[in-house]
C-alpha cells in the first residue's frame, strides 16, 4: 500500500498547490462548457475518498454530512467556496490521507460492501478502494488542468 499512498500524496500535493496559489475567484470560476470549479473538483476528491473507503466499510467518515451533500457524485457548485472552506480542504487533503494510512495499519477496515464504480470495476475492499481512488483523483486532476486553461 505504500506505493498507493505515495501516488495519492503526490496528487494531493498538486491539489494543494492549486488551492494555495490560485485566487478564490479562480477557484470558484465555472468556465463556459464546464459544470464545476477547480475547488469543487478537489473537494469532491476528498469526499469521494471518504465515501469509498470509510462509508463502504461501514465506518464513520471524517467529513460532515454537509460536505458530502455538496460534493458527492452528481453534485455541482451551489455557491462559491469561502476562504475558510479552502483552508479546511487544504488541511483535509493530508490529514485524512494520513488517517486512512493509520487506520489501515491498525486493521480498522474489517468489512466492505462491494461497490461497482462507473468503469464497471467492482471494489471489494478498502485497499481496492484506495487503489481505485488514485484513478479517480487522476481524472479530476485532468479536469482541473482543463479548467486552468479557462480561468
Amino acid at each position: 500500500m505504500d506505493f498507493t499512498f505515495d501516488i495519492t500524496l503526490k496528487t494531493r500535493k498538486i491539489f494543494y498547490h492549486f488551492l494555495d496559489t490560485l485566487s478564490l475567484e479562480k477557484l470558484n470560476t465555472i468556465p463556459e462548457g464546464f459544470n464545476n470549479t477547480i475547488f469543487w473538483n478537489i473537494k469532491h476528491c476528498v469526499v469521494v475518498q471518504q465515501m469509498l473507503v470509510y462509508g463502504l466499510s461501514n465506518l464513520p467518515l471524517y467529513i460532515s454530512a454537509k460536505e458530502i451533500a455538496g460534493y458527492k457524485k452528481g453534485t455541482k457548485p451551489e455557491s462559491d467556496a469561502t476562504q475558510a472552506e479552502v483552508d479546511t480542504c487544504k488541511k483535509q487533503l493530508f490529514d485524512l490521507l494520513k488517517q486512512t494510512e493509520t487506520d489501515l495499519v491498525d486493521g480498522v477496515f474489517k468489512t466492505y460492501n462491494e461497490y461497482t464504480v462507473t468503469t464497471k470495476t467492482t471494489l471489494t475492499s478498502a485497499t481496492e478502494a484506495m487503489e481505485f481512488n488514485n484513478f479517480h483523483e487522476g481524472i479530476h486532476l485532468g479536469y482541473i488542468m482543463a479548467l486552468l486553461k479557462c480561468v
